[in-house]
């Protein structure tokens, strides 16, 4: 299994990874990250079955797609960095399959907006951690959240809907409130049951890290970002 050496010159950030500690926590991340790729996946896949229409059911099955062509990148990855991927994702099945059974829609209209409020504030929350990689790994992350789209088509089906009878504006806000909630509560316990995304947070030697204010304030970046996708599906948060 090809593994990445501390002088890999791929890396930009080459003395990180002599920290046995930052490469955990890269494997670590990038686990998370897989694992909830390949549950979306299947979601989004299970979701399409609530679509009234044809039309529906395929634009939930093009996300679907898009979803799990992020694993392989992951994959790859972790193997290059001397790690097993099945095991480096082991840890994270039941609590993120717990989440989602906590937050099964009801609805193709909750589907939707799980798929665009809730994946985002997910996204949201890794792509802060990722500011404090190694630029390879950081673009990697960056790519495999990336929205491709399928949210344009999200915000026009709920605005339509709410357009046809607002009287479903109600339950979808509470319903993306719950959202928000479980999300930030699956979020802070990944990283606590994490030791090594713990440590990251915390910074290293070559590398910045988040005190209880930077900590404060990149939660109020998640609910800022959480308010204003809310906003744009016409909902209030």
């Amino acid at each position: 299994m090809a593994e990445i050496s501390a002088s890999d010159p791929t890396l930009d950030v080459p003395v990180a990874f002599q920290d046995p500690g930052y490469r955990a926590a890269v494997v670590d991340l990038l686990g998370a990250i897989a694992y909830g790729e390949i549950s979306a996946f299947e979601r989004l896949a299970e979701d399409a079955k609530l679509a009234p229409t044809l039309p529906g059911k395929l634009a939930l099955a093009k996300m679907a797609a898009i979803q799990f062509n992020h694993v392989e990148p992951l994959i790859a990855r972790i193997e290059a960095l001397g790690s097993e991927p099945m095991a480096t994702m082991a840890p994270f099945v039941k609590p993120f399959d717990a989440f989602h059974a906590r937050t099964a829609p009801s609805s193709w209209l909750e589907g939707l907006v799980k798929a665009y409020v809730g994946d985002g504030l997910a996204a949201d929350f890794y792509r802060e951690v990722a500011a404090f990689l190694d630029a390879d790994t950081r673009d990697l992350i960056v790519t495999a959240l990336s929205d491709a789209g399928h949210s344009d088509f999200v915000v026009e089906q709920v605005r339509q809907a709410i357009a046809a009878d607002h009287r479903v504006a109600g339950p979808l806000a509470l319903w993306g409130r719950r959202l928000m909630g479980e999300a930030l509560s699956q979020a802070q316990r990944v990283a606590a049951e994490r030791d090594s995304l713990a440590a990251l947070l915390a910074g290293g030697v070559d590398r910045p890290g988040l005190d209880l204010a930077a900590l404060g304030r990149m939660f109020t970046r998640l609910t800022e970002n959480h308010a204003q996708r809310m906003a744009e599906l016409g909902l209030a948060s």
